[in-house]
């Protein structure tokens, strides 16, 4: 009866308030930043062969580092796959997830996290081999399509069969490098992914890469962009404004080799950006020059495009900033 009264007890008293999470403290104190990365996905994260991470989301991390650390190479990388990337943020195993994931109403309301911003503008769509006669996706009907599960790829798919009618079997296979295999090796008549992921695995292919036809049909918007815990409004600001210098930077014409001139350009705008005014690194609990830092470290934002995703012959398309006729734009620094 003691025992069972106590049980009663317990459950009655009011749980204990956790801490909230101060991602800033813990990064200093460690030293390095956690970064959580694909498992290989050219030019967006991929080690090559010497282990050095490459990409636009690689960079995206580094220039988080130099920010926060002064250092880009400061940087832990931790690859996850779709269905472990969420649980490695959660429990705090990465402070910040930079690996080509889609925001969502789910994923930033639902499971406690919440992104910081769009770093690519992609869509998914389908890769199939040129001797198979298929010229878009309607001619798809009754395919083998290979992707990975746990991602709104799937879902995607779900919902864009249902809506034309069109009928298909799904091959379900976790790993980014194994499903490029069972596509290739024929266990499929398609792969489905973000454009990006196909412009890199076709490119991957060399000499071949003309056997493979990435069809013109795309199936949805994916806005992928860098996530943080819910609960740290700091860290989120870091996150975010991070990003958005990249971003103003290449609107401000500032460069990773005119970035140390530039903070002492007569432009007012410049100027905030760089840390010769205002005082917007106290606010984020950085030092003046933070944004300097990381534009020094990856250059702006059309610097780390030119350097990760113009060798695989992907275009800027929506990706180019708003002045270009795209999407990608800065709310001032004022």
């Amino acid at each position: 009866m003691r025992r069972l009264i106590l049980a009663l007890l317990l459950l009655a008293s009011p749980a204990v308030a956790q801490p909230p999470p101060d991602t800033l403290s813990a990064v200093r104190s460690r030293g390095t930043l956690a970064c959580g990365v694909s498992t290989g996905v050219a030019g967006l994260s991929q080690a090559d062969s010497q282990g050095n991470w490459r990409g636009l989301d690689a960079d995206f991390c580094r220039a988080v580092a130099a920010a926060v650390l002064g250092d880009p190479n400061k940087v832990r990388f931790v690859p996850t796959t779709p269905q472990t990337r969420f649980t490695a943020l959660q429990s705090g195993e990465v402070d910040v997830l930079s690996r080509n994931t889609t925001w969502t109403f789910a994923r930033d309301v639902g499971i406690g996290l919440t992104f910081a911003g769009v770093l690519l503008h992609d869509g998914q769509g389908f890769i199939v081999r040129r001797d198979s006669g298929v010229a878009n996706a309607r001619g798809l009907d009754g395919a083998t399509i290979c992707l990975q599960p746990g991602s709104t790829t799937e879902l995607n798919l779900a919902d864009w069969g249902r809506a034309n009618n069109i009928r298909f079997t799904p091959l379900l296979i976790e790993s980014f490098q194994e499903v490029q295999a069972a596509y290739f090796s024929g266990r499929c008549d398609t792969y489905t992914t973000d454009l990006s992921g196909l412009t890199s695995i076709r490119a991957g292919q060399g000499a071949r890469s003309n056997e493979h036809v990435i069809l013109p049909d795309v199936i949805s918007r994916e806005p992928l962009g860098p996530l943080v815990r819910k609960g740290d409004p700091r860290w989120l600001d870091i996150i975010r404004w991070t990003l958005n210098a990249l971003i103003a930077a290449e609107e401000n014409g500032v460069t990773q080799a005119n970035a140390e001139a530039r903070a002492r350009d007569p432009n007012p705008e410049v100027q905030r950006l760089l840390g010769t005014a205002g005082e917007f690194g106290q606010q984020l609990g950085l030092e003046p020059a933070w944004a300097l830092r990381a534009i020094r470290a990856v250059g702006n934002y059309g610097e780390v495009w030119e350097r990760n995703q113009a060798p695989l012959g992907v275009q800027r398309g929506p990706n180019r900033l708003a002045a270009q006729g795209g999407l990608m734009w800065s709310p001032p620094f004022r």
